[in-house]
């Protein structure tokens, strides 16, 4: 990382909680009618459909698999970068390792203590918990061949598209230091651990592009365009293209609504969630009339929801997030210290090396 002056830390730092939290919020925001359609959220919460929290999962504020998996990719993350000081840089190996992390809360009934490798983040009992997680991330990261990690050359469930391999892929945004095009191809790298379709992992580049470009202080506008120009150079990326020029060409249709919405998808495919996601985050007055905008269709709620949420976190900052939403978030505390871990660790490494970094990030 470059050095910064305090102004810069603190800014880096609102824009990481930003986007983890704006990304939950979402997430729990859309958790509790993601498989009904705009009819019947119309039917059940009114003409403007839900305003706030509905139950999910047993309360209001819950998150689902897709805020799961963002927190095991940012542990992962934080270990590559541990593992580097070491000699050992590969980041997808060290992503592959915390999404199998993750795969075990989805069966297990707590930590299990006896595993050295947890970490911190692993012995979070409120994750363990089985939140309709999608059926290509279980199924790539489970099974005999759980430990073999997929890569471009080979990937793990190659005809998937489907938004799992989106919904993760904004901490990758984060790693500002890194040049645009190495974040695209990490995004791209850690989804064919789990998806393999061409248009489910440059969804994930471009997602991450975008991420990238506004938590460097850009604009959604400038990303978008970046991520669109980083796509034209990889093949498959037409269905991911044709889907942001969608986006793009829906916010100068005029007012934003949920029709708008509609015609852009469901979000159950990568190249969809990305485009709503994008649309309302280019489209919101504000951070909560954006997340709002984004889960009132029909179709896949909560993952529309993380994609506005961590985009407009990224671009506005912790702040900006409405405080009635983030006081009832579920892992609200987990969030900001896996946030700020990762800030810890990008701008201070060296510093942290010790019993106390290495028992909550551990090697192995």
């Amino acid at each position: 990382m470059p050095l910064w002056s305090r102004a810069q830390q603190q800014d880096f730092r609102s824009r990481v909680r930003g986007c983890l939290l704006g990304g939950a919020i979402g997430d729990a925001l859309g958790a509790g009618i993601e498989f009904e359609s705009l009819e019947s959220i119309r039917a059940a919460h009114g003409s403007a459909g839900v305003a706030g929290y509905v139950p999910a999962y047993g309360r209001a504020g819950r998150v689902t698999d897709d805020t799961q998996m963002t927190l095991f990719t940012v542990d992962g993350l934080i270990r590559a970068h541990v593992q580097r000081d070491g000699g050992s840089w590969h980041p997808p190996t060290d992503v592959h390792q915390a999404y199998l992390r993750w795969a075990a809360t989805q069966y297990d009934w707590g930590p299990d203590e006896r595993r050295s490798d947890l970490g911190w983040l692993g012995r979070q009992e409120w994750l363990y918990a089985q939140r309709a997680p999608g059926q290509a991330c279980l199924s790539g990261l489970t099974g005999p061949d759980a430990e073999r990690p997929g890569t471009l050359d080979a990937p793990r469930n190659p005809e998937s598209k489907g938004c799992g391999t989106v919904m993760r892929a904004a901490p990758f945004g984060l790693l500002t230091a890194w040049e645009p095009g190495l974040v695209f191809q990490l995004a791209v790298e850690c989804s064919v651990l789990t998806h393999g379709h061409s248009t489910g992992y440059l969804a994930a580049g471009a997602f991450a592009v975008i991420v990238h470009t506004v938590a460097r202080g850009g604009t959604l506008e400038e990303g978008v365009h970046l991520a669109l120009a980083t796509l034209s150079d990889h093949p498959g990326h037409e269905e991911t293209t044709a889907a942001l020029r969608k986006a793009l060409d829906a916010v100068r249709a005029g007012e934003p609504s949920a029709d708008r919405v509609e015609e852009l998808g469901q979000g159950w495919v990568a190249e969809e969630a990305l485009a709503i996601g994008v649309y309302c985050a280019l489209v919101a007055h504000d951070v909560k009339s954006g997340l709002l905008l984004a889960v009132n269709h029909s179709g896949d709620s909560d993952s529309t929801g993380v994609v506005c949420g961590s985009l407009l976190g990224a671009l506005h900052g912790e702040t900006a997030l409405p405080p009635e939403l983030l006081a009832e978030l579920e892992g609200r505390g987990t969030i900001l210290e896996l946030a700020d871990d990762f800030v810890l660790e990008l701008l201070h490494g060296p510093e942290l090396r010790g019993p106390a970094w290495s028992e909550r990030y551990p090697l192995k």
